[in-house]
């Protein structure tokens, strides 16, 4: 699986309804709304490095409202939650 990190400029009048359209796109798997220099955070989870042109470049870019966009592409995957799941593997709970 491939992760990219989009920071995403958008019309601030806009905002709610660019969220929820980029939100409709398949590829992407949550939208945030944020402080800071962008105006929107988008996961994008696909297979292929090709999806990642047609879920950015082709439609999320395009969506009525967006100004800009910077994507980042997530090399490992560092989760707490991953972490303790992983070494809890083969040990049960015992009451």
């Amino acid at each position: 699986m491939i992760t990219a990190i989009v920071l995403i400029h958008a019309a601030v009048e806009r905002i709610p309804e660019v969220a929820e359209a980029i939100a409709d796109i398949d590829g992407v798997s949550e939208v945030y709304s944020v402080t800071g220099d962008a105006d929107l955070v988008a996961m994008v989870r696909v297979r292929e490095h090709e999806a990642l042109a047609d879920v950015i470049a082709d439609r999320l870019s395009k969506v009525d409202g967006v100004r800009g966009t910077e994507t980042h592409i997530a090399f490992r995957t560092y989760s707490k939650h991953d972490l303790e799941a992983a070494f809890a593997l083969g040990v049960e709970e015992t009451d």
